[in-house]
């Protein structure tokens, strides 16, 4: 796999480490929560499981009891659909998607059917805003694995069961009106050459993807995390080699134009944009930092004048909750999850308590719930 040594930065997740991997993470306990509306969920590639935590009317995370739910081997990407309802874990060793019902407290457990088959090396998992469909890229076969979800949240290969990507994608999205969908190819592992580009895909009304008539565009060195800002308008692309973010503009028929790029920290790995679409935010493995940026009309990133707040160790993966006044970032290296609140011009501000521990090499973050009023 790719995720090694990228412009002398040391980024998680071999197959080799994700065999050797073993052992245990704390947690912080507190069983029954009061004010939970929210929830968030972290995939760890080291234990092979889920840690779940409850959002708290101050937004700090506080570990559910159990505080963990197993996974499959490998656990690298973790999502759930917006209402809710259902999370999913692509586990990249097992070649499969683990799938688990949320309850009314947040806690997983899984589905009867506790897993389905992937690709190889599946590595990211997405959901359109309806819960109808899921789309995983498969990094090692160069594929999309397409489901159907099910009235229990069950997912069901399509037909065909995959679509072609490009080489060895990394991450998968689709923009919020359900239309269209995008995955970020890596490419070839050494630098500058060919191989990196951002598949796209029209969604037809069974679910199922299309090449667009352009099927991939051109994107910096690298590419490794794409996502759809909340318009449909724009979407950005994190290029880990060159440490840029590339920002393009989406037309009417869901095709990506080229805006311009800019350059962020070192070894971005991954993007996430919030429910306002006014503010995006870049988790850089190589510094230890999260980028804050502004987004202007037309869908331009301006850095903040605080361009960078500190993390954990190697972040990996940075989310938004729900409401849109919290950050979260799951830091591999030190087994951690860091929290900031997002201030009224968009800036982070850690917590009192700027972290809590999560299991061991946390590789993937994502939240879910209602919204207290």
């Amino acid at each position: 796999m790719k995720r090694l040594l990228r412009a002398s930065v040391v980024v998680p997740l071999t197959a080799a480490m994700l065999a050797a991997c073993s052992g245990g993470g704390g947690t912080v306990t507190n069983p029954n929560p009061t004010n939970v509306q929210r929830a968030a969920y972290v995939a760890n590639v080291g234990d092979k499981t889920v840690s779940q935590y409850a959002i708290t009317s101050d937004g700090a995370l506080t570990s559910m009891t159990p505080p963990t739910v197993a996974t499959g081997a490998g656990p690298y990407s973790v999502t759930v659909d917006l209402p809710g309802k259902y999370a999913y874990v692509v586990n990249y060793n097992g070649n499969t998607v683990s799938q688990y019902t949320i309850g009314a407290n947040w806690a997983l457990t899984p589905m009867t059917t506790s897993t389905v088959a992937a690709g190889t090396g599946p590595i990211s998992i997405t959901i359109d805003q309806e819960g109808q469909y899921a789309y995983v890229a498969n990094e090692t076969d160069g594929t999309v694995s397409q489901y159907t979800i099910g009235a229990t949240g069950a997912l069901t290969p399509m037909n065909p069961a995959t679509v072609a990507a490009g080489t060895s994608p990394q991450s998968v999205t689709v923009d919020p009106s359900g239309k269209y969908a995008y995955v970020a190819n890596y490419g070839n592992t050494g630098d500058e050459e060919p191989g990196n580009s951002i598949s796209e895909y029209t969604i037809g009304s069974n679910g199922a993807l299309t090449p667009m008539t352009t099927p991939t565009v051109a994107t910096g060195n690298g590419p490794i995390s794409i996502v759809v800002d909340p318009s449909s308008k724009n979407a950005y692309v994190v290029a880990f080699i060159d440490g840029t973010v590339w920002q393009y503009t989406i037309g009417a028929n869901g095709a990506l134009a080229d805006l311009d790029f800019v350059t962020t920290g070192n070894g971005p790995i991954s993007v996430t944009v919030d429910p306002s679409g006014r503010y995006a935010y870049i988790a850089n493995s190589g510094d230890n930092t999260v980028s804050q940026y502004t987004i202007g009309s037309n869908g331009s990133l301006t850095a903040m004048t605080t361009p960078t707040v500190a993390t954990g160790t190697v972040p990996n993966s940075v989310n938004v909750d729900p409401g849109g006044q919290y950050v979260y970032v799951a830091n591999y290296g030190d087994n951690t999850v860091s929290q900031y609140t997002i201030g009224s011009n968009g800036a982070l501000t850690s917590m009192t308590t700027p972290t809590v521990p999560a299991g061991v090499n946390p590789s993937s973050i994502t939240t879910a719930g209602t919204i207290a009023q």
